[in-house]
């Protein structure tokens, strides 16, 4: 390594800033890639098993088969199926409050919103290293120069030749927080691209299990209740 960039990476605390952010960033990158990786397959999977146990009428294997899935579309079939279990109020004593397609489309849309909000957890580290590094690098820069100019002052020698080594030195700021910026910037626009694809087939996925439960509607909504009368039994 070259002996001035190791004395200016000892030295330059903007240096290590712009060090640190990039560690920051490969981790929330790899982190992202981690959870997202096979999530439509999943979801798709998730999708498939709940459909058949509710082709069958079974609640019970529905919610058994969302709380198995390691995916988090699941929470998303789950709500529906929380929200089609008749509901007392037993300290008012009312009667059942029954289950109706509005209450079970919002009941799914909020929860999909929430599984949203997950697979776009963590992208704001990239978006903000993106935007700042190559400030922290200019600021480095900047601190360089002034120091520097300084040094020659003390010296009492001038010319570019005297100050051309220190300011050389202090331009690595500049360029390794653009360097850490581009990285950032490409980074987070492949993993936001990817995103907004997986929520995209959340929603089909979503539309396509409200109409399903729409159709079996009258069916599942008599099991559910028959199965609350023979609880209370």
């Amino acid at each position: 390594m070259d002996p001035n960039l190791l004395s200016l990476a000892k030295t330059s605390f903007s240096l290590w800033v712009i060090l640190v952010c990039s560690v920051v960033a490969l981790a929330a990158a790899l982190e992202r890639a981690i959870a997202l990786w096979g999530f439509a397959d999943k979801a798709r999977a998730a999708a498939d098993a709940v459909g058949r146990a509710l082709f069958r009428g079974d609640l019970e294997d529905g919610r058994a088969q969302c709380e198995r899935s390691t995916s988090a579309a699941a929470d998303v079939f789950l709500a529906a199926l929380v929200a089609l279990a008749p509901r007392t109020a037993s300290l008012a004593g009312r009667p059942a409050v029954e289950a109706t397609p509005e209450k079970i489309v919002a009941a799914v849309e909020r929860e999909r919103q929430r599984v949203n909000l997950r697979l776009r957890r963590g992208l704001w580290i990239l978006a903000t290293v993106g935007a700042t590094a190559p400030f922290v690098g200019l600021f480095g820069t900047v601190v360089g120069i002034m120091n520097a100019f300084h040094q020659m002052a003390q010296t009492g020698q001038g010319g570019f030749a005297v100050v051309a080594s220190g300011i050389s030195e202090a331009l690595i700021t500049t360029a390794a927080g653009i360097a850490v910026a581009v990285l950032a910037v490409v980074l987070y626009n492949v993993l936001n691209t990817h995103v907004q694809k997986l929520s995209l087939q959340l929603r089909l996925l979503t539309e396509e299990y409200l109409e399903l439960v729409r159709e079996l509607l009258p069916t599942l909504r008599g099991g559910a209740a028959g199965r609350a009368a023979g609880g209370e039994g």
